[in-house]
């Protein structure tokens, strides 16, 4: 419990810092993938056999806003540059937070990434 509350702060500090410092997507923008990043994180982790829980969460989200801070209000970015954006930020994200394995979190952050590309 005490790694996820402290996973949940990191993320959320980071976050926050994030769309505050950087601040050109709209809030609705940034808070839109970070939803989606959240979901698609939830779900790879179901896929990938880690069991689904705040972490996963956590990881999503960091890619989600990752992607839409490097973005900014360019809406033609590629697949491979939000996958790569996604993967970055949440393999780091897990190195923050102690998760198990940077490779599942760069997975789920490519995925993450990759699902805010198709869907915008």
């Amino acid at each position: 419990m005490k790694k996820a509350l402290t996973a949940l702060v990191v993320a959320g500090l980071t976050t926050g810092t994030l769309g505050s410092v950087l601040a050109t997507p709209s809030s609705a923008d940034l808070l839109e993938s970070i939803g989606i990043g959240a979901g698609a994180g939830i779900v790879t982790g179901t896929v990938v056999g880690d069991n689904a829980g705040v972490d996963d969460i956590v990881n999503g989200a960091a890619a989600g806003a990752a992607v839409e801070a490097v973005r900014g209000n360019n809406d033609d970015s590629s697949l491979v540059q939000d996958a790569a954006v996604g993967a970055a930020a949440s393999g780091v994200t897990g190195i923050i937070t102690n998760d198990d394995s940077f490779v599942e979190n760069a997975i789920q952050g490519g995925a993450a990434g990759a699902l805010i590309n198709i869907l915008d």
